[in-house]
């Protein structure tokens, strides 16, 4: 009997693992992760820097979507000139490797 990671029916968009694709598909957003979970708080330049091929413009789009499914943390800072912070809420930081998992091999 083959085993799947899909059972019978059941369209891949409604399993977990379906819903976890949907939240980091792009080219960006696991880069993006990535950063944040290497520097734990960056500003969007910061972002933009260390990512390097992406333009300003789909850096919002993503930091944007990533918000809005709860992935990231924007703090705005009401000074002058304005200062906005990203940080990898929990959930965010529930979909990063964790030291603990990691798999090690045997000489």
């Amino acid at each position: 009997m083959l085993d799947t990671c899909v059972p019978s029916g059941v369209k891949l968009k409604d399993t977990g693992f379906g819903y976890t694709l949907s939240i980091v598909s792009g080219k960006y957003k696991m880069i993006i992760m990535y950063w944040l979970s290497e520097n734990k708080v960056m500003r969007f330049n910061e972002l933009k820097r260390c990512i390097g091929s992406i333009t300003f413009k789909t850096l919002s789009i993503m930091l944007k979507e990533m918000e809005a499914d709860k992935i990231i943390i924007r703090e705005e800072y009401p000074q002058v000139p304005p200062k906005v912070e990203y940080s990898l809420s929990e959930r965010g930081l529930s979909l990063m490797p964790h030291d603990d998992d990691s798999v090690t091999s045997d000489p």
